[in-house]
């Protein structure tokens, strides 16, 4: 088993760097491996002149230059590619659209699958690159057929797999993840950087959604939807109070909801339901959020499409944990059902299916079943 292409000759190798610590350390590996290596840093930002907020963002120029940077040390080529224009597209209109349609996104896994494991990849296969290296904790495994599997990372505490669920064949095919087999700690990568002589060693991660620098998702929203009063309702209708525009909210939210009207037992509120058709925003008691069942749209396998049900455990977040589930796949459509009820589980977000460490497949939660009292 291997986590690279093949081992039977050296690769033409095109790095990734975003910038950080991580990229910089899986080019760096890839090359000392004897892989032929060539670094690219993505300008995916509109305003590459800005700089980073804290520790946010990941395609300033800042970035850049700490890309190159790590790229002279490692003895390697390196490259910017510009890629704002299919990222701002595929990723940040499709972020807007789906919050403005009342659903959750997520990004990253839009960006893994459209920009960095398509256009990315594309470009690579057509220069003749043999694999696009990332510094993802996740695992390529080579089976003795020559398939290949997506596997949960060696350290559970740093697997990315979930947002690498949306990778088919082809595309981990010409995968390499180099940090997935270690088990190791971020500080120990770091420690790794810097033997290496790589000045990201102590640069901060990132976190967040990188285009969105300050952080603050809804006002970047609201720059872009502009705002909308609607009206805050609890299960019955009763309005309890205003909004300055749904998309604002997500599914199991309780803070910022500004009701001024307690509860009548005086517990806590969540956001239970969000209708842009109506501009409203439902809200109600924490156990009305349990979900016993949903429905998933757009399903990609990570190999063959499972036929039949089937058990599996599966994830809804990024650094969510693990759930029993009963998944079928009927008429194109993913229907799952909870061994155990769930909470807060958005449309919008992906549910990543798991066959132990195994990456079986990923799709879009479309709807959502709740589950009957005492009953997933």
């Amino acid at each position: 088993m291997t986590d690279t292409p093949q081992r039977t000759r050296p690769l033409r190798v095109l790095a990734a760097m975003s910038g950080g610590v991580d990229s910089a350390v899986a080019a760096a590996r890839a090359a000392e491996a004897g892989h032929d290596v060539t670094g690219v840093h993505l300008a995916l930002s509109a305003n590459p002149q800005s700089f980073r907020t804290g520790a946010r963002g990941c395609c300033t120029i800042e970035d850049s230059r700490d890309a190159r940077r790590a790229a002279d040390v490692i003895g390697i080529p390196f490259y910017v590619w510009d890629l704002a224009d299919r990222f701002r597209e595929d990723v940040v209109e499709d972020f807007v659209a789906e919050y403005e349609a009342g659903r959750t996104p997520n990004p990253c896994l839009r960006c893994n699958e459209k920009i960095k494991f398509a256009a990315l990849l594309d470009k690579a296969l057509a220069l003749g690159f043999d694999a696009v290296c990332t510094g993802h904790y996740a695992k390529v495994i080579t089976k003795e057929d020559g398939t290949r599997e997506l596997h949960r990372a060696s350290d559970m505490a740093k697997d990315q797999s979930y947002v690498l669920g949306v990778l088919d064949d082809r595309q981990l095919a010409h995968a390499m993840f180099p940090l997935g087999d270690t088990v190791t700690t971020k500080d120990e990568i770091r420690a790794e950087a810097e033997r290496r002589g790589l000045a990201v060693a102590k640069k901060p991660d990132s976190h967040d959604i990188c285009f969105i620098a300050d952080g603050d998702t809804q006002g970047f929203l609201a720059k872009r939807l502009g705002r909308a009063e609607g009206d805050i309702v609890d299960e019955a209708g009763n309005r309890l109070g205003t909004h300055e525009g749904a998309y604002g909210f997500t599914i199991g939210q309780r803070k910022g909801l500004r009701i001024g009207t307690p509860a009548p037992d005086g517990k806590p509120r969540y956001v239970l339901d969000i209708s842009p058709v109506t501009n409203t925003v439902t809200v109600g008691p924490a156990d009305a959020l349990d979900v016993g069942a949903l429905t998933a749209i757009k399903p990609r396998w990570c190999g063959a499409a499972p036929s039949g049900p089937g058990t599996y455990t599966a994830q809804l977040r990024a650094h969510g944990g693990e759930t029993e589930v009963r998944a079928e796949l009927v008429d194109g459509t993913l229907q799952v059902t909870f061994t155990e009820s769930v909470r807060g589980v958005a449309p919008g977000q992906a549910i990543v299916l798991y066959d132990g460490t195994r990456v079986v497949g990923s799709a879009t939660i479309a709807s959502t079943t709740r589950a009957t009292a005492g009953v997933a």
